[in-house]
């Protein structure tokens, strides 16, 4: 573990140390600021599309018709950086009435499912989820909220969705906390693939959390998990820490979707040195393979402690099963 250690902070360094990265980009028709957060990325009809979290509008921009939370921003370009807003999803059903947010994209079957939370709610935030036969325009699923986890080990709040196919299944992983609110940690439920999932459809995989936090640097949280499978191994990019403790990005790897191990003791990805652009955090992962193979690890970041929000990427290389984060020239 020692030696695995210091390769990855040898590669990290170069990343924390670059001044402004090829992608920094955010919306800022809410705040008249940069603020953009919870990266989720698809190609979808010739396209990237670009999922995200938008906060409420300063009352001094809101026009008439302005949701009172928070909600999902759309943005799409022909390629992986410069990116456009086209759209968003507004609060539309009485659970989400309050906000949604932290969105995760996913193609099955030709259409885009989007998971995603309630927010505004406390222990009672919940997952749900919507779906487009273009990437722009959802129908939501009318038995929204969709899942919320069980059992003691749980307050039964779900934040943070990630869904990924695995053998016949969709795994949908979920952040949670304890029943005190304190600790953050992630489980998993599945549904049939064939299923239209709703409430009825998944099945909590394990009574307890697949990860929570355990070293230094996660303190008392684990969140927005991001799931990629390269052979017979899925490889979960989850962020560690609350947001600007600050919160950085770790990996762990499972062979069937429930039993996770940490590739190392440090995060992969870490914020950056004082004056960078991310040094408050880089947090809240999206990871996403391309046609083509590339593998890219979106994220955010910001350096003023939460005031402005930014999203960027990094490359990622794979060297023996290990992904390694690429320095930008």
């Amino acid at each position: 573990m020692k030696g695995l250690v210091g390769v990855l902070l040898l590669v990290v360094g170069c990343v924390s140390a670059a001044a402004e990265p090829s992608m920094k980009w955010a919306d800022e028709t809410r705040l008249g600021r940069p603020f953009s957060k919870d990266p989720s990325v698809v190609r979808f009809g010739g396209r990237y599309l670009m999922y995200f979290s938008l906060p409420p509008f300063d009352a001094k921009l809101a026009p008439p018709d302005a949701p009172k939370g928070w909600s999902i921003g759309i943005a799409e370009r022909a390629d992986l950086t410069s990116w456009k807003k086209i759209g968003e999803l507004r609060p539309e059903q009485p659970c989400d009435a309050k906000g949604l947010c932290a969105p995760g994209a996913r193609v099955l079957d030709g259409r885009v499912h989007l998971f995603y939370q309630t927010y505004g709610n406390g222990p009672k935030d919940a997952l749900c989820h919507a779906v487009s036969d273009d990437g722009v325009r959802f129908t939501r699923h009318p038995q929204n909220p969709i899942f919320r986890p069980s059992g003691v080990w749980t307050v039964g709040r779900a934040i943070d969705a990630e869904a990924f196919p695995f053998n016949g299944k969709l795994l949908l992983y979920f952040a949670t906390r304890d029943p005190q609110m304190v600790t953050q940690m992630v489980g998993v439920a599945s549904a049939d693939l064939k299923s239209d999932f709703g409430p009825a459809a998944w099945t909590q995989l394990k009574d307890g959390p697949v990860l929570r936090p355990e070293l230094p640097w996660e303190r008392k949280c684990i969140e927005a998990s991001s799931v990629i499978r390269r052979g017979d191994t899925l490889y979960m990019f989850y962020a560690g820490g609350y947001n600007n403790e600050p919160q950085q990005v770790g990996v762990a790897s499972s062979a069937d979707g429930v039993t996770w191990t940490r590739l190392s003791d440090q995060p992969l990805l870490p914020n950056g040195a004082p004056g960078a652009w991310n040094a408050s955090e880089s947090g809240h992962p999206g990871v996403f393979q391309d046609e083509d193979g590339r593998t890219w690890l979106f994220f955010q970041g910001n350096a003023d402690k939460g005031k402005t929000w930014f999203l960027s990427k990094v490359g990622l290389d794979w060297q023996d099963g290990r992904p390694v984060v690429q320095c930008e020239k």
